[in-house]
């Protein structure tokens, strides 16, 4: 085929020139696209005040979570008398486990005597005097005799009680290699890096002053209110006029595999390994090895057999939803493909069945199986399959109608029953596509039925919601995600190799 030159296309040009015409869309589509979307994003900018969110977004209590969920706080509390000792206490839960002395608090005891007054005698009751009689008698003496005994002094004061003890009288607090604080009566010193903030602590008035200059890492939002200090990735302190509560950060999640109340409690690796192997039990009713893993499996604090529990559970409402469904949509995807069911009414009611519970969101479906059937898996099980079963009625029937007819024609051709004809003319086309579709949707569900798990349905779900409602358990809601994020992962390289072997058996 010989090509146009610039002449003979000159010369076309000139004899039909509304052929050979740009229109008006084809010289300016690609400006009028990009101005399109810029418009579009500046309305959704404006519309959704994203310039301002951002503004005020509170970054520092973004990073605080983030951190979260890979480390952990100490949380010592520092009481300070009025007398200036100092009482180091800790939470009943807190991980840092029993008996407590951590090499980054460092404290100065000194000898101090107290005072105490003693009650005061005259608050002490009265004896009691015996009423005269009114009756006369012959036999008295008409003079009435003192009581018997000596009555006390009204207003006499016992000694005051005097007791001499050991407190702490100093602290200092080593955050980080940067970071520490110094507590020494009513007077405390932070430190970060080179910058230093003093407070001076007032009991009598209640009030938190800051003596000096202060530091944008310190916080006071009413004046002689209590101050909060935040030091970066080592923790942040809590200052009132008579408590310094001090949050150390860690990095890591704590007591992972023995929790405090554990015999294997802050022992290394080898030294469990040592115990485990030992022949002398802990508890004369098992063997070390299985308390070593009872006290894994019910450790209080990550509490793993539960967790995974609930997690098996998940797996199984995905599975059993994404089944049933299949089996009700399979049938009924038969009904609904206009060359398969000739009948226009039955099409389009089975179709809108499947466009009502379809549209319908599977939270919904949950929040109401819920409140039908009580909290647990068989609220999520029926609600993945309600929904399920619309969308991949839907989607078999679209694949029902777009199958080649020459096949079922052929089959037909020899006389072969109605059931024979979809058996060996309709299914080989579409069971690839159909158990494909299968596959993604139980994969999908998976993820699915950790959300619905959150409003009661079961799984992990609802345990990953009862995490986050506590505001401080982010290091377990990480490790519940962690294990969501490997079951998916694990589920859609199944899936998809099933697929892959699905859809190549059906091309050769």
């Amino acid at each position: 085929m010989s090509m146009i030159n610039t002449a003979e296309l000159n010369r076309l040009a000139e004899r039909y020139p509304q052929v050979l015409e740009r229109s008006l869309w084809q010289r300016y589509r690609i400006p009028f696209s990009i101005g399109i979307l810029a418009f579009y994003l500046l309305f959704c900018w404006w519309f959704f005040a994203i310039g301002k969110t951002i503004s005020q977004a509170n970054w520092g209590i973004a990073g605080n979570y983030l951190a979260d969920w890979v480390s952990y706080e100490i949380r010592p509390e520092f009481d300070i008398d009025r007398d200036g000792a100092i009482t180091v206490t800790y939470p009943r839960f807190d991980p840092i486990g029993p008996n407590p002395n951590p090499d980054w608090i460092e404290t100065t005891r000194e000898t101090i005597t107290r005072t105490e007054p003693a009650p005061s005698a005259a608050a002490a009751p009265a004896p009691s005097v015996a009423k005269p009689s009114s009756t006369f008698s012959f036999m008295t003496s008409p003079t009435p005799q003192a009581q018997s005994g000596t009555a006390p002094t009204e207003n006499a004061v016992t000694a005051p009680n005097v007791a001499t003890e050991e407190v702490i009288t100093e602290a200092r607090i080593a955050l980080s290699g940067s970071a520490r604080i110094d507590l020494a009566g009513e007077r405390v010193m932070l430190v970060r890096g080179d910058e230093t903030v003093t407070l001076l602590l007032d009991q009598q008035r209640d009030t938190v002053t800051i003596e000096g200059s202060s530091a944008d890492w310190v916080e006071q939002r009413l004046e002689g209110g209590r101050v909060i200090a935040y030091f970066g990735s080592a923790g942040w302190i809590d200052v009132s006029s008579d408590r310094v509560r001090v949050r150390k950060r860690f990095f890591g999640w704590e007591n992972f595999v023995f929790d405090t109340n554990s015999p294997f409690f802050g022992l290394s690796a080898g030294q469990v390994f040592d115990k485990v192997t030992s022949s002398d039990r802990i508890d004369p009713k098992m063997s070390n090895l299985a308390l070593a893993w009872n006290n894994i499996l019910y450790n209080a604090s990550w509490q793993h057999l539960d967790v995974w529990t609930k997690l098996l559970q998940t797996i199984v409402m995905a599975f059993m939803g994404t089944l049933l469904a299949m089996l009700i949509a399979f049938p009924l995807s038969f009904v609904a493909a206009r060359n398969i069911t000739r009948n226009r009414p039955i099409n389009q009611i089975t179709k809108r069945f499947f466009d009502f519970v379809r549209s319908v969101d599977m939270l919904i479906w949950a929040l109401f199986f819920t409140r039908a059937f009580g909290p647990g898996p068989l609220a999520g099980i029926s609600a993945i399959f309600v929904t399920d079963t619309g969308t991949l009625g839907k989607l078999y029937a679209e694949a029902l109608e777009n199958i080649d007819d020459k096949q079922r024609e052929g089959v037909k051709s020899v006389g072969a029953p109605a059931a024979a004809v979809q058996r060996f003319g309709v299914l080989p086309q579409v069971m690839p596509v159909f158990a494909s579709q299968a596959l993604y949707f139980w994969e999908s569900n998976t993820r699915s039925a950790t959300i619905i798990g959150a409003v009661g349905a079961g799984g992990i779900g609802l345990k990953l919601w009862e995490a986050m409602r506590t505001n401080s358990d982010w290091e377990n809601v990480a490790y519940m995600v962690l294990l969501i994020l490997i079951v998916v992962f694990i589920f859609d390289a199944i899936s998809n190799s099933l697929r892959s072997r699905l859809i190549g058996k059906s091309r050769h």
